[in-house]
């Protein structure tokens, strides 16, 4: 049988990156479900839950 070190038991969770893999992933099933080569900026913000102005704030310098 094989040793097993110790931290490999523990469960850890990143919480934020686990956040980002979900919204990655809703990314890509409204880019499959598109009839466009492209997603629009509102349809990006609608399946992200933010709206316009949340976005306008995240883009300024």
């Amino acid at each position: 049988m094989l040793d097993v070190p110790a931290h490999r038991h523990r469960t850890v969770q990143d919480h934020v990156a686990l956040a980002e893999i979900d919204l990655t992933g809703e990314l890509m099933i409204a880019a499959a479900a598109a009839s466009e080569d492209r997603l629009s900026a509102d349809r990006i913000d609608e399946v992200l839950h933010v709206d316009g102005a949340e976005r306008e704030t995240a883009q300024a310098p």
